[in-house]
């Protein structure tokens, strides 16, 4: 037994009896406190989350949760009913959202963890930026309702504004096609970017084209607004073959000739009268289209000025295949054009008839190359070429 004083203390007229117990023994302990097993307590998870509570962060900011003595069991981020997507680390410790937010909004964050100590849950609020710019697509080419374009045709992607960070915007965009093909963006200037396969489409397949801009910053003070889906027909593979020297036009369906047509090309006499040899695509189509010499007045020679039927564009120097019923004489034997290819009346509409936008003109047997940038002669420049204009082909490259 441990030994015990009593000592008597007389306070405020009362005997107050203090009992003092000797401990026979001691751990040494701070005094923390134990459990009913004698066992420290388990502690409960310690949430962290980032963004801090009552803050405003830039839109492409991550959101970041963590947790420590414990796994996160369940993390939202939510505005407006929009869920974040996120993803958790293995060890479910972490977890990190994977798209930009959306600007000038107020998100929610709730985070549930579990330990040995028990659960856990933080819930917090935050804002994003309002952008000084706002950044979205102002129009996709094709995207006319119920069109059928053909196996050679790009997509356009033009934006309200001059794009800084085209890397950032170019990686929000995304091409997926039913029977998937290589392909690469280009920039032509600060607004426009075109994308191309690396061969033509295959044909008879549907391309969806998005642009997750939501939040992605543009620049210095820009942040898209706006998401843009847009989905393309690929019709038949049209592909017709042009031979200056042999003046004939053989169009062919899905590998099937389906028209040898008699032409006449240009008459070379000059360098603007002489057919472009190379891929072009079909743009547009006129019934009637006028057209003027370029670069002549009247009076001028070889000035000329006038109408011609079932006209189909095939670059933007002035070539169309078009109707030329007063050289009929001379479609099948001679050259005698500005540059365009003339066809007989009934060759012509029938041509004109069954046109698609991005449907390919292959022309041989002249000494004038079109140019890769003469309207839609992008399929002039190699794969290897076309995707140097990218902004991650040359970050990718940079890094190398």
């Amino acid at each position: 037994m441990n030994p015990v004083t009593r000592l008597r203390l007389p306070i405020a007229g009362v005997a107050v009896a203090m009992v003092t117990a000797l401990s026979a023994c001691s751990n040494g302990s701070s005094g923390e406190a134990r459990n009913a097993g004698g066992e420290p307590p388990k502690p409960t998870p310690l949430i962290k989350i980032s963004p801090a509570k009552g803050t405003e962060v830039r839109p492409d900011r991550k959101v970041v949760v963590t947790a420590a003595n414990g796994s996160l069991e369940q993390v939202t981020v939510q505005s407006g009913g929009k869920i974040v997507k996120g993803a958790f680390n293995r060890a479910r410790t972490t977890w990190v959202s994977k798209e930009p937010l959306k600007p000038g909004s107020t998100y929610t964050v709730s985070a549930t963890a579990r330990g040995e100590g028990g659960p856990a849950t933080v819930t917090s609020q935050f804002n994003t930026l309002k952008p000084k710019y706002e950044l979205y697509v102002a129009d996709v080419t094709p995207n006319i309702k119920g069109e059928v374009v053909g196996v050679g045709m790009p997509i356009m992607v033009t934006f309200n504004r001059p794009v800084v960070d085209k890397a950032a915007v170019e990686r929000a965009l995304k091409v997926t096609a039913e029977k998937p093909v290589r392909g690469a963006w280009r920039w032509i200037n600060d607004r426009l970017v075109i994308y191309r396969p690396e061969k033509f489409w295959p044909a008879h397949q549907k391309v969806k084209f998005t642009a997750n801009l939501v939040g992605v910053r543009g620049g210095p003070g820009m942040y898209g607004v706006k998401n843009t889906t847009t989905t393309i027909n690929i019709g038949a593979a049209w592909i017709s073959t042009v031979n200056v020297k042999t003046h004939t036009m053989v169009v062919k369906r899905d590998g099937k000739v389906m028209r040898v047509m008699k032409i006449s090309a240009g008459k070379a006499t000059t360098r603007e009268y002489t057919t472009t040899s190379g891929i072009h695509l079909t743009m547009e189509r006129g019934n009637p289209v006028t057209m003027i010499s370029p670069n002549r007045k009247p009076g001028d020679p070889d000035y000329y000025k006038m109408e011609v039927n079932h006209a189909v564009r095939i670059s933007n120097s002035g070539e169309y295949v078009h109707a030329a019923p007063w050289s009929v004489w001379a479609q099948g034997r001679a050259n005698v054009s500005h540059g365009c290819i003339n066809a007989h009346p009934d060759d012509a509409k029938w041509f004109y008839d069954n046109f698609h936008r991005g449907d390919v003109v292959k022309i041989v047997g002249t000494d004038r190359q079109l140019e890769w940038n003469n309207g839609w002669g992008f399929w002039q420049l190699s794969f290897n070429e076309w995707r140097k204009g990218s902004a991650l082909y040359r970050a990718a490259a940079s890094r190398a």
